[in-house]
């Protein structure tokens, strides 16, 4: 499976600056671990069921780890929906989901609402799953692409309605490109990926996309879809399809994916090595257990893929149900681990930077 290189890649690329532990063997794996099972679960087990929503683009990652820390651990049962990450964070607010998963931190107009539900607390967003998002494209003759955010981005306006477009054969000299008219697919639904996406395309083409940031999709015609399984179903349905989704989903389907312009003017091919260089600019600008972070789209480092998105696990930092607590607390702190992030190289993602997961697991730790 295409996946399993990502893990090592991940490892090359993170660890010369970041010095990522789940790259290589832990040694503080705490007295009483199973030798087999994740050191933080057997440490932090719990008993109860657990209801969370949100973010489709974190669902592998999800599945994974509640399949591992339910092995690991007894009684318990933890649901996840990936509904995305706007109907996961109406889910929180009204206290139907004890965490939502969104792929962007909570906005000015929503972090009241979420905070009125903690009692005491605050609603705090807690950098779980870096996904980098991926280009596909589905088109006959068409193996490698590779466009520059102004291309990407007249292409979603609307702008660019053929493969053969002048501004697409100037991004890619001697490729035989048909006159098959373009369908782009962007996300039906409240999308975090979308968020993150549209952001790319403001911050880097913002004379060519002229419809902002935002987590619903607002430039007119393509085709919506609801997730990113949706998306990545529609691609690969379809000749002449470009849609953007989380990374996992677009190598899952076995679909192409665009090498796309960086700020050093490189085409960069997506790997967990390049998007790992754009991560590694990333910065925390939440404040306290409140860990939302900035990424640079433009990034100039050499090789660095710039399309990255980061998955917040938003929670209560106070107020949680006394049922609730243990719970949440061993199973996020479980995702937060070395052991939990190491799972996430098979599976198209790559894990957090260590000085940024120490500071997620802290603030798991500090949840009361």
């Amino acid at each position: 499976m295409k996946l399993q290189r990502h893990g090592t890649l991940a490892c090359l690329a993170l660890t010369a600056t970041l010095a990522l532990s789940a790259c290589g063997s832990d040694n503080n794996e705490p007295a009483g671990a199973s030798a087999s099972g994740p050191a933080s679960a057997a440490a932090n087990c719990a008993t109860g069921t657990l209801n969370a929503q949100g973010s489709s683009a974190q669902k592998n990652a999800m599945a994974e780890w509640i399949k591992k820390y339910q092995q690991q651990c007894q009684g318990v049962t933890i649901n996840y929906e990936p509904s995305g990450s706007g109907a996961g964070i109406q889910a929180f607010i009204a206290g139907t989901a004890d965490f939502a998963g969104s792929d962007s931190a909570l906005k000015d107009e929503e972090k009241p609402k979420a905070d009125a539900k903690c009692v005491g607390g605050a609603a705090i967003n807690l950098p779980m799953v870096i996904g980098p998002v991926a280009v596909a494209f589905n088109v006959n003759g068409v193996d490698n692409l590779q466009l520059k955010p102004a291309t990407l981005a007249k292409i979603f306006a609307g702008k660019i309605t053929k493969w053969d477009d002048a501004a697409i054969k100037a991004d890619n000299p001697g490729a035989a490109l048909p006159a098959t008219a373009i369908q782009t697919v962007h996300r039906s639904d409240s999308s975090g990926t979308t968020d993150n996406f549209t952001d790319f395309l403001t911050k880097t083409s913002e004379a060519d996309w002229t419809f902002g940031k935002a987590k619903e999709w607002k430039a007119p015609g393509g085709t919506g879809a609801k997730g990113s399984d949706g998306v990545a179903s529609r691609v690969k349905g379809a000749d002449g399809t470009i849609g953007y989704m989380e990374w996992s989903f677009a190598e899952n389907s076995g679909l192409k994916i665009a090498k796309i312009g960086n700020g050093a003017g490189e085409f960069a091919e997506l790997t967990a090595e390049s998007a790992g260089k754009t991560i590694a600019g990333a910065e925390i600008v939440g404040q306290g257990d409140d860990l939302k972070m900035k990424i640079d789209y433009n990034t100039k480092e050499a090789g660095a893929y710039p399309i990255v998105l980061v998955t917040y696990e938003i929670v209560c930092s106070k107020g949680l149900a006394a049922d609730k607590l243990p719970l949440v607390k061993g199973f996020l702190g479980y995702t937060a681990s070395t052991e939990g992030q190491a799972a996430l190289t098979e599976l198209g993602y790559a894990p957090l930077p260590e000085s940024v997961r120490a500071k997620v697991e802290t603030a798991v730790k500090n949840i009361a």
